[in-house]
């Protein structure tokens, strides 16, 4: 069995480093070990490792799951294995001295395309440049998946959005390249597949208890607020994110609780504060 690096070793960073500064190293190392600079034989295969602990550590939900359960955390999809969200495929390159390799990428984004978000065209890639488009897409179909009529080129297509798709996502089809753009929402906010709401109660509510309606993405539910709740309390709702791109459960809904405290009171609000006070 092949026993797989740790993400973090091969980068030269460690685990408290920041987003920044892993672009940094990546930069660095992917310049040292491209095929077209560097001539050693294992130039190729580190190339490719290179990135693909890029492509964990650069994105937060998968370099937290990473950092919680190692390379088991992706199964058949870690490494350029297996199949992603939009199913596994291999391409074959060939580099500027004329020699062809393939790798099959799986769930991960092609290397060579993260060179050239980088660096500019990637020199393996040869013949005309694949078009790219985007695509906007409100949050809710973002989330909840939809089917889009777009114009590609001369023709209008239709493109299935799977749900739960996030921001800035790249899908590759056969004869272009679609990236997703994802509006914000004026409630709800995306952590990887959580979601997070700001919601206020009166300072009476928080004191006494009572039920309150929460907004989810599905439909709003009820929501018991114990006696004595204080401010900035953070509740949890289990399964009620973002549906999993692979379709295997969901994120969390987190609801942060704010107190709205008076500015003004009537003279018999005041006293009886003041009573209260007293007690």
């Amino acid at each position: 069995m092949t026993v797989k690096r740790d993400y973090y070793d091969i980068l030269g960073v460690n685990r408290k480093t920041s987003k920044q500064e892993i672009k940094k190293a990546y930069r660095k190392m992917a310049l040292q070990y491209h095929p077209d600079r560097n001539k050693s034989p294992d130039a190729e295969k580190k190339f490719k490792e290179i990135n693909e602990a890029y492509e964990i550590l650069s994105n937060p939900k998968k370099r937290q799951d990473y950092d919680q359960f190692g390379h088991a955390a992706f199964g058949q999809g870690a490494g350029f294995s297996g199949q992603g969200p939009f199913g596994g495929f291999t391409k074959t390159y060939t580099s500027s001295g004329g020699t062809p390799f393939s790798s099959g990428f799986g769930g991960f984004s092609d290397p060579f395309e993260i060179f050239e978000q980088f660096f500019g065209r990637s020199p393996f890639q040869q013949g005309p440049k694949i078009p790219r488009y985007g695509l906007a897409l409100s949050f809710m179909e973002a989330v909840k998946g939809c089917e889009k009529e777009v114009n590609i080129g001369e023709k209008k297509r239709k493109i299935k959005i799977p749900a739960g798709i996030d921001d800035g996502t790249q899908i590759q089809f056969t004869d272009f390249y679609l990236t997703i753009d994802v509006k914000p929402h004026g409630t709800f906010k995306r952590n990887g597949y959580d979601l997070f709401i700001n919601h206020k109660i009166s300072f009476t509510l928080a004191i006494l208890g009572g039920i309150i309606e929460i907004p989810t993405i599905d439909k709003p539910i009820k929501l018991k607020i114990k006696p004595g709740t204080q401010p900035e309390t953070l509740i949890r709702l289990r399964n009620k994110g973002i549906p999993h791109l692979r379709g295997r459960g969901r994120g969390d809904q987190y609801i942060r609780l704010i107190i709205e405290v008076p500015k003004k009171l009537s003279k018999k609000q005041r006293k009886l504060l003041e009573e209260f006070e007293k007690t």
